[in-house]
């Protein structure tokens, strides 16, 4: 039974009739899984086609995992699951509970033709390259979290150029490529000037800042503003059983230092958002009742999922800063 039909003169480019072809016969049943496609040479000489036309049309459908190929034998059918347009290899450092919000807001956006396959490198240069390295060429769109692991702009260059999207953070190696990214140093430095006025009644800001997960923009940030509002300064990598002093406000990132700082606290009987402010970074619920509430610096992670989804759906090339904000509650 024949399974590709090309007609002339119909206006729709010939590797989309290959493709709508292939679905077709899907659809009716008259092509199952792991049955083997016409070759791309067969398919050449029966229409006078290129190979790059056919080409395009089969990795098209391999990117989409309807079908894929086996060197040397061919391409067959991978999945009878036609529907889905565009097939997502998206790479997350880690999953918490922001994180969490992110991806369900990309889930939600993209809707029910497009399937997301997610991935994490945990901050792990050789993990990071090997799943890249595994999805290449299995996906139509690769939306990556590069964090701020070194020499990453390389691992993701070996990636189609048009189909890649960067998450989160960004750097001037990867200025090219379309994005949803927060801007830590302009966004730490905004946040502390809104709560300038809650600031002054301490006397020196000491930023937690491990430096292995956290964005270097959040110290650039950080500096600059104490710098510029003449504040008295002090980074440090780890909290562990320092002593807190009253006066002292706390800027942490990470969510670990942030238990340790309050549990530090109670032992030294001391009252946040008086002897002592803590501001932490990125918003979750629970931040909203510890403590009487915690003053938080975030960013809308379910916008910026939206905006993602959004982009890829509507082909959309842009570079967007994502909206942060400083929360104000007791905790300052």
């Amino acid at each position: 039974m024949k399974v590709i039909s090309i007609q002339n003169n119909l206006g729709i480019p010939k590797y989309r009739q290959i493709i709508t072809s292939i679905e077709k016969a899907i659809k009716e049943g008259n092509l199952k899984k792991d049955d083997l496609l016409p070759s791309i040479n067969k398919v050449c000489l029966e229409f006078s086609l290129s190979r790059d036309t056919v080409f395009q049309a089969y990795e098209e459908l391999k990117k989409r995992g309807i079908i894929y190929a086996i060197l040397g034998k061919g391409f067959y059918v991978k999945s009878t699951e036609v529907t889905i347009k565009i097939k997502i290899f998206l790479l997350f450092d880690e999953l918490n509970v922001f994180k969490e919000d992110l991806y369900n807001s990309i889930l939600e956006n993209f809707g029910k033709n497009v399937q997301v396959d997610i991935f994490f490198h945990h901050f792990n240069a050789p993990v990071f390259k090997k799943l890249i390295n595994d999805g290449n060429g299995n996906y139509t769109k690769y939306i990556i979290m590069p964090t701020n692991l070194v020499e990453v702009a390389s691992v993701i260059k070996t990636l189609p150029v048009n189909d890649v999207y960067i998450l989160d953070q960004t750097n001037p190696e990867l200025k090219f490529y379309p994005a949803v990214y927060q801007n830590f140093v302009k966004d730490i430095y905004d946040a502390l000037l809104e709560g300038k006025a809650a600031l002054t009644k301490y006397e020196k800001l000491v930023m937690i800042f491990p430096g292995f997960r956290e964005p270097i923009g959040m110290k650039g940030g950080f500096e600059k503003f104490c710098t510029d509002f003449s504040f008295e300064k002090e980074i440090i990598t780890t909290f562990n059983d320092r002593e807190i002093k009253i006066g002292e406000v706390y800027i942490i990132p990470n969510d670990r230092d942030l238990v340790s700082v309050i549990e530090k606290s109670k032992l030294q009987n001391l009252k946040l958002g008086q002897d002592f402010g803590i501001i932490s970074y990125n918003e979750t619920p629970l931040k909203k009742i510890v403590e009487n509430g915690i003053t938080t610096i975030s960013t809308d992670f379910r916008a910026m999922g939206k905006i993602m989804a959004e982009m890829i759906l509507e082909g959309k090339k842009e570079q967007i800063e994502n909206r942060c904000s400083l929360i104000l509650r007791k905790s300052l």
